[in-house]
């Protein structure tokens, strides 16, 4: 359970755990029950590219490092500054959709991961898939965030 802070007193995040002893065999957690009053924000996925880039895409400005680990990093990092402009941290995140290329960077990409949440795991999926907005790109992450309600 993500315990409620002085802004979140009006919801917790409960992590469903159908079998509790089992939870160390997984990066995610099974499911995440709000409890209570809050926003939720998504975030749009991110890869390994700069946030703010042009459109239509210019091939400079998507140079992707190989490591997968790398990648994911960068991802992270930006959606790391989305989730500071609220007021958020990664134990708000309450689920992530993972898009990769290669099936086999899971564990990669699960290791680079695991040292942004620590022992926070939202619900998760992962999917492979052929291909990502930018050549080189193997990685892309978009999340929900459960946020305290603002007073208006």
């Amino acid at each position: 359970m993500n315990k409620a802070a002085n802004q979140r007193d009006a919801f917790r995040l409960d992590v469903v755990q159908p079998k509790p002893q089992e939870a160390h065999r997984m990066p995610y957690a099974p499911a995440i029950h709000i409890v209570g009053v809050c926003d939720l924000m998504f975030v749009s996925g991110a890869t390994g590219s700069p946030l703010y880039h042009d459109h239509p895409h210019r091939d400079e400005e998507h140079v992707q490092p190989h490591s997968i680990e790398e990648q994911t990093r960068r991802a992270m990092d930006t959606i790391k500054t989305i989730l500071d402009s609220v007021g958020a941290t990664w134990k708000d995140v309450v689920k992530v959709t993972k898009y990769i290329t290669d099936i086999r960077d899971g564990d990669g990409m699960h290791r680079a991961m695991n040292s942004y949440f620590g022992d926070w795991r939202p619900a998760s999926t992962m999917i492979c898939i052929n291909q990502l907005s930018s050549p080189g790109a193997r990685v892309e992450l978009d999340m929900i965030v459960a946020i305290a309600k603002k007073p208006v």
